[in-house]
């Protein structure tokens, strides 16, 4: 009985097996390599929001494919269009939207604004000033070095315009 070939057939087999396995272990290694790492990701994220305007402000982070966009948008429409943006980038698992809107401008009702636009100009004689929808408008004469403290207290009421119609003396 001559045992030989198929001893020779098992190690023969053996020997594709083994090289079956190195095979899919060397192919999973080279698949895994391909997705692109996160300094990757963040170039291209990087390279997008330097050709749009409205993300000039945004700043991103990313880990593991996870993408953190924080900063301020201006609106709920840019918001969305940054998120949108980054997720087709190649690589980004998901996005976390940190993003912030501005806080809404208040615009003081116009006899909340006469009390106190009043009240203020009482530090400067020779001002006054009317308000209708919202518009302060001053009128009279002010020294050149009374005008900015003067513009700063009537604008921190918040108003929603000031017309300087002054006469520097």
């Amino acid at each position: 009985c001559n045992l030989e070939p198929v001893n020779y057939k098992i190690k023969t087999m053996k020997t594709i097996q083994i090289k079956t396995i190195l095979l899919l272990f060397v192919a999973s290694l080279t698949l895994v390599s391909c997705k692109p790492s996160d300094a990757d990701i963040q170039k291209a994220i990087t390279e997008k929001m330097s050709s749009m305007p409205d993300m000039s402000g945004m700043t991103t982070s990313v880990t593991d494919g996870v993408v953190t966009i924080s900063g301020e948008c201006k609106d709920e429409a840019c918001k969305a269009s940054c998120e949108k943006l980054i997720k087709e980038v190649k690589g980004v698992k998901s996005v976390i939207n940190n993003c912030t809107l501005p806080a809404p401008v208040v615009i003081n009702p116009d006899d909340t604004l006469t009390t106190t636009v009043n009240a203020a100009l009482s530090n400067y004689p020779g001002v006054t000033a009317s308000v209708a929808d919202g518009v302060v408008t001053l009128t009279g004469e002010v020294s050149k070095s009374n005008l900015m403290p003067l513009m700063q207290s009537v604008q921190e009421l918040q108003p929603k315009k000031v017309v300087n119609n002054l006469k520097i003396k």
